[in-house]
């Protein structure tokens, strides 16, 4: 009868149809249970690869991210006064060194050249004027001589007649007299000779060249300093800044600084708190990061560690004799050089992340 009914027979065939898929199905279980067990291992697996890279680099590497670029800044001022005629930089303008960056008004200087080289010959001429009158002042000693023996002869020939009662004694003191002023006149002569020598004597043992020369040689050397000193030139490689005074036109009086000179050799200082400093020795390998260039990894190393606090180093150190301290982690300053090059400029006061590496010789 069930065979004869058709809703029946197909009702069996789906209860066979499902029979079939669940026996075909059935190792699914089995699969999902294999993954269970092989995630199972590998979570413990990677946890013990984890904790043994914390163990084994633990304590190696001391880190901050209070750390800036730095660089030396020169302020650059002229050593002449005078109104700037030239200027050949613009801010952020990398320059090389000697280039020139301003030059000063040179006429001034130009002139008092001139006026130095002027007062040379003039001195060459009063030392052979000197050398001339040295010359007169010989032969005005050989006339003393003569006019010392003519008067010393004619004395003695009054004395004579004074003995014999021949002559008077105001004829004899004239005599005696005549006698006195020609020696008087050869001290006079002598020291006119003396003066001239002295004149004429080098300024520098061994020169050989008269002092007034001498001095007047070195005014023209002055002079020829400033000169050249009106062309201010870059000490040092690096980038200009602070060029708002540097205009044509402006008197800068010497001494006064015009423009900054940013030298491009810069450093990193990292503030390392002082508990990080038991390994850190000079000569550790460094790796800096940068917030303004993500992505760029330099090289450096330990330059140097500071030989204070950053506190104790400040204008007014903290006093803590009132009873009220608090222990503060003090932070040192730690110096570093970079030895990686790259493309990317440096600019002082970036913001760097500092990585030391103590193994190597802690």
């Amino acid at each position: 009868m069930a065979d004869a009914d058709p809703k029946i027979k197909p009702v069996a065939d789906q209860v066979a149809a499902a029979n079939v898929i669940e026996s075909v199905e059935a190792p699914a279980p089995k699969q999902r249970r294999w993954g269970r067990i092989g995630l199972m291992a590998i979570v413990p697996l990677l946890i013990a690869a984890v904790a043994g890279y914390f163990y084994l680099t633990g304590g190696r590497y001391e880190s901050t991210d209070n750390a800036y670029v730095e660089q030396d800044t020169v302020s650059i001022s002229p050593d002449v006064s005078g109104r700037i005629v030239e200027v050949r930089v613009r801010e952020n303008q990398p320059v090389k060194a000697g280039d020139i960056l301003f030059v000063i008004d040179p006429e001034p200087y130009r002139i008092a050249l001139e006026q130095a080289n002027a007062a040379i010959a003039s001195a060459r001429v009063n030392v052979s004027t000197m050398a001339t009158d040295t010359g007169g002042a010989a032969a005005d000693v050989e006339s003393a001589n003569a006019d010392i023996a003519l008067a010393q002869a004619t004395w003695e020939r009054q004395n004579a007649l004074w003995k014999k009662g021949f002559t008077t004694k105001a004829s004899l003191d004239a005599a005696q007299h005549e006698v006195l002023a020609a020696k008087a006149r050869l001290a006079t002569a002598r020291a006119a000779v003396e003066k001239a020598k002295v004149q004429l004597g080098s300024g520098v043992a061994g020169s050989g060249v008269p002092a007034a020369v001498q001095a007047a040689m070195a005014e023209r050397d002055k002079a020829a300093l400033n000169l050249a000193r009106t062309v201010v030139r870059a000490p040092h490689d690096g980038i200009i800044t602070q060029t708002s005074r540097l205009q044509v036109g402006n008197i800068t009086p010497s001494g006064v600084p015009a423009l900054s000179l940013v030298v491009t050799s810069p450093w990193v200082t990292a503030n390392f708190k002082e508990t990080q400093l038991a390994n850190m020795r000079v000569g550790q390998p460094v790796e800096l990061k940068f917030d303004a260039y993500p992505g760029v990894k330099l090289c450096g190393k330990v330059q140097s560690i500071g030989a204070g606090t950053g506190s104790s180093a400040s204008i007014l150190p903290a006093q803590n004799a009132t009873g009220n301290w608090v222990k503060v982690t003090q932070r040192v300053p730690v110096r570093i050089s970079i030895a990686c090059k790259t493309d990317r400029a440096l600019i002082t006061g970036l913001s760097t992340d500092v990585s030391v590496d103590t193994k190597p010789n802690g």
